[in-house]
């Protein structure tokens, strides 16, 4: 299980790329999943997605309950009006942490690493690492929600 080299700086393309539904869990999708959680261990992260190892597939994985949980196809179903903001950072900008407005509770879809279906309604901590993660599948990332750009 080697630990991947994780992509750095805000205007790399794969990181500012949309990725694509895995339409099937494979033995090579596994095996990129359990690599994945390697690199988020070896990196102390909080989660990560599959373009900050330089990969198209819209997998990434969140601490959810202090547990690192792959989420595989995710998507936010819905989002609560009340929102808290919160400082973040990210493994793709190193040294850089911003203050975060995001939702404080969310419901996200999405596939097992075994390919079961799941939808996990989500508060706090959780809901923030699902929705940051979810925007690096997107090609977003934290600058993206300040005007001046910080970097």
């Amino acid at each position: 299980m080697p630990v991947l080299p994780i992509v750095i700086g805000r205007n790399t393309k794969v990181l500012r790329t949309k990725t694509k539904d895995v339409p099937k869990i494979t033995k090579e999708i596994k095996e990129l999943i359990r690599d994945m959680k390697q690199t988020t261990v070896a990196a102390k992260g909080a989660g990560l997605a599959a373009p900050q190892v330089n990969r198209t597939e819209r997998i990434c994985l969140a601490m959810i309950g202090k547990k690192l949980t792959p989420l595989v196809n995710p998507h936010i179903m819905w989002k609560s009006k009340e929102t808290d903001t919160m400082e973040e950072g990210c493994l793709s900008l190193p040294d850089i942490w911003l203050q975060i407005v995001r939702p404080t509770e969310i419901v996200v879809k999405f596939l097992s690493e075994t390919g079961k279906e799941h939808e996990l309604k989500l508060s706090g901590f959780d809901a923030r690492v699902v929705q940051h993660e979810v925007d690096h599948l997107e090609g977003v990332l934290i600058v993206d929600y300040h005007k001046d750009n910080l970097m």
